[in-house]
């Protein structure tokens, strides 16, 4: 049975379509610069690559170039093959806490929680829309970034604030990446042979977030009402005193809207050293530059502090620490930088097994921490279209 994977974001779509219950991925593609005039796509089947370029004007019109390249290339031979689809939605609030079937109450509930996810609800809403015109029978499932973290305790997801903020207008912490988050502690349950896990997951990319997880579900996370809160990013700026906000608006006499954009798009790694990908980053630092040291510096030692901090919030009772995602699975000056900070807590890179192991090396996860290490540290490759899909797979045939 064939399962079709979408992530619609605001100029993009990425698909992937699935042989199930194999697991086996038939055709992949990505969908970039929906509604500009040099909108473009890359296809990947078989182990090739294949471009094609038009104007797509918008999402109706980039499921078009989906649905074609799916049929042009032998994927489905009629759109009923396609059993199901699942669509990665950023944000379901305290509603959902697990995948659920699209309704039209779903979909509401959806446009609703636009008002948290503003960046990334219109794109997924626009996805949903589109492939519901071209496969109305077709079950469609929504997959949400947040569900998986709705297990933390009251205490973990609650902001100091005024407590009817919480009640009125649903300010507390949601988290994100939970997909990736929930994939991981799938993969680790099997391998470590134990259903109450106690992990420490960084998902860091150029959007990170690490997790506490308890007993095998989350206890805590580091992004909070949006992706914004938290880590030190590829462009955004992670947790900084809210003052700011308020005190840069009047300096510069910029809106409110103005400096949410900037600490979204123009802060974190970028903000400090003008480039946004940690391998600029890395390969400046090494010629010396100044700034590019400076924001490795405050990038790492940023990861490491939550990460002692989530160690302490699990009483030391942790049976693994995992990176995952772009700079978890091929960061590897990152890794060893990151576990050095750790060392007090008895926490030890071995620096050969970590330096073997990065998704373009022989070797693609593994165990980087010395036999002495007091607590294991894993590389796995994170896969949220699988999660996604399983998601799907399952609901669709209950």
């Amino acid at each position: 049975m064939k399962y079709l994977c979408v992530n619609a974001g605001s100029s993009s779509l990425k698909f992937q379509l699935f042989e199930m219950p194999e697991e086996k991925v038939l055709i992949s593609g990505y969908i970039e610069k929906i509604g500009l005039e040099d909108s473009f796509w890359t296809t990947k089947i078989n182990g090739e690559k294949i471009k094609g370029a038009k104007y797509l004007k918008d999402h109706s019109a980039a499921v078009e170039v989906l649905i074609d390249e799916l049929i042009e290339n032998g994927a489905v031979k009629s759109l009923d093959e396609i059993k199901g689809v699942g669509h990665r939605v950023l944000h379901g609030g305290e509603k959902y806490s697990d995948s659920v079937i699209i309704t039209d109450e779903v979909i509401e509930d959806i446009k609703e929680l636009t008002k948290l996810g503003p960046l990334h609800h219109p794109g997924n809403l626009a996805g949903i829309e589109a492939l519901k015109n071209v496969l109305p029978k077709t079950p469609m499932v929504a997959v949400f970034d947040t569900a998986f973290h709705q297990t933390m305790p009251k205490e973990n997801f609650m902001y100091p604030v005024p407590y009817e903020w919480y009640l009125k207008y649903g300010v507390r912490k949601y988290g994100f990446h939970g997909t990736s988050h929930k994939y991981i502690t799938t993969v680790m349950k099997e391998k470590l042979k134990k259903e109450e896990v106690n992990l420490i997951i960084c998902h860091i990319g150029s959007g990170a977030s690490i997790s506490a997880i308890k007993e095998g579900k989350c206890y805590d996370t580091t992004m909070g009402i949006t992706p914004l809160d938290g880590l030190m990013m590829g462009t955004r700026s992670g947790s900084i005193d809210p003052s700011i906000l308020e005190y840069v608006c009047k300096e510069s006499g910029e809106s409110i809207t103005d400096i949410t954009n900037a600490l979204n798009k123009k802060s974190g790694l970028l903000g400090i050293s003008g480039f946004s990908d940690s391998r600029d980053v890395e390969d400046a630092a090494k010629r010396g530059d100044e700034r590019a040291i400076l924001a490795l510096t405050m990038y790492n030692d940023r990861v490491a502090k939550y990460i002692a901090d989530y160690y302490i919030e699990l009483e030391g009772n942790v049976d693994a620490i995992v990176f995952t995602a772009g700079v978890g699975e091929n960061g590897i000056l990152a890794r060893e930088e990151i576990l050095n900070r750790l060392a007090p807590l008895g926490i030890k890179v071995d620096k050969k097994s970590n330096e073997q192991i990065a998704s373009y090396k022989d070797k693609q996860e593994g165990v980087i921490s010395a036999k002495t290490s007091k607590v294991p540290v894993y590389v796995i490759p994170t896969n949220e279209e699988l999660m996604i899909i399983k998601d799907t797979y399952e609901l669709v045939n209950k």
